[in-house]
């Protein structure tokens, strides 16, 4: 009787340990994870499964940013990381607009937005800019346009540029954040797979 109510204590702190430990991995922001893959191949799927691999890689390299990691730049004339997080969300709002030709307001008013904004943010639009691509199941994206609108002017791209410009570069400073944050002192969580969109066990 003695040694188990000796034993209960320790039970009680491991659990609320392992509890502590499960919430600061798992957040409920999308993109913990990668989503299982669709049926097919299709060409609306394939798009939104290259931004479901933005969206992981985003999640988490951006998860758990100490303000030094935030001020952090790897050059006097470089981009912060939260310069850096600033210019993905900007992009992540094209990437969004894109299936449904809505243009994008230039400047864009992104000064007053937080870290925790940010990484929100970013993250949401991408998954609803999944969900659209797969939800139309589209043949061809002719209809998709990437506009630019600044007063009374529009610019308008083809998906293409989408492609190569915003949906690439996102990815591009994704790993930029991954490379300054260990410069930083904080390295991402080392048990990520991006090859099986979720951590390794």
């Amino acid at each position: 009787m003695k040694k188990t109510s000796k034993l209960l204590p320790i039970a009680l702190i491991l659990f609320l340990f392992m509890s502590t430990m499960n919430a600061q991995e798992k957040d409920n922001l999308p993109y913990h994870q990668i989503p299982d893959y669709p049926a097919d191949y299709s060409p609306g799927n394939v798009a939104a499964r290259m931004i479901d691999g933005l969206g992981f890689r985003f999640h988490w390299a951006t998860k758990e940013l100490t303000e030094k990691d935030l001020e952090y730049k790897a050059s006097e004339d470089g981009r912060t990381i939260f310069q850096t997080m600033q210019h993905i969300y900007g992009m992540s709002e094209t990437i969004k607009n894109a299936p449904s030709a809505t243009p994008n307001i230039r400047p864009m008013d992104i000064e007053g937005l937080s870290y925790e904004e940010l990484r929100s943010k970013t993250l949401h639009n991408l998954k609803a800019a999944s969900e659209l691509m797969a939800g139309k199941q589209a043949k061809d994206f002719e209809g998709f346009e990437v506009i630019f609108q600044r007063g009374d002017n529009q610019s308008k791209y083809p998906y293409w540029n989408m492609i190569n410009g915003m949906l690439s570069d996102c990815i591009y400073h994704a790993g930029q954040i991954t490379m300054l944050r260990r410069a930083s002192g904080n390295p991402i969580n080392p048990n990520i797979s991006v090859f099986s969109g979720r951590l390794r066990n």
